[in-house]
């Protein structure tokens, strides 16, 4: 089931150039590295978060499976790879309200990473915009 926030009417969203969408997927990759360290450190999860040329970070877990996400500027998506699949996320805020959703599914972006992120390290976690 979809949650009503989910998908706003396209009135609600700005349009972003490549600045801004360079500016806006470099706060979303630091505020993940930032999220996942912050509860490695408070939860001793053994995580490996690293950065590969500016845009791709990859999460390595206890078990060895591995979250990638990366920026996608031609295209203004961020890409999420999890040991469930791969996921395509399309702007759909605004700067004041930055909102990532799925393509396929419109399902938020940071809620599916929580998810994912927590599926894999075997406990809760949160991942959010700092």
């Amino acid at each position: 089931m979809q949650q009503p926030d989910t998908k706003p009417s396209n009135s609600a969203v700005e349009a972003i150039d490549d600045s801004q969408f360079h500016q806006l997927g470099a706060h979303l990759l630091q505020s993940i590295e930032l999220a996942l360290e912050a509860a490695d450190d408070r939860l001793d999860l053994d995580l490996d978060v690293s950065r590969q040329g500016g845009n791709v970070i990859t999460i390595q877990f206890r078990d060895r499976s591995v979250i990638v996400v990366n920026t996608q500027p031609p295209l203004h998506e961020i890409w999420v790879a999890a040991k469930c699949g791969g996921f395509h996320y399309r702007w759909a805020g605004s700067m004041s309200k930055p909102l990532w959703l799925d393509t396929k599914t419109g399902r938020e972006l940071l809620s599916d990473l929580s998810e994912f992120a927590s599926a894999q390290a075997g406990q809760p976690l949160t991942i959010g915009l700092k």
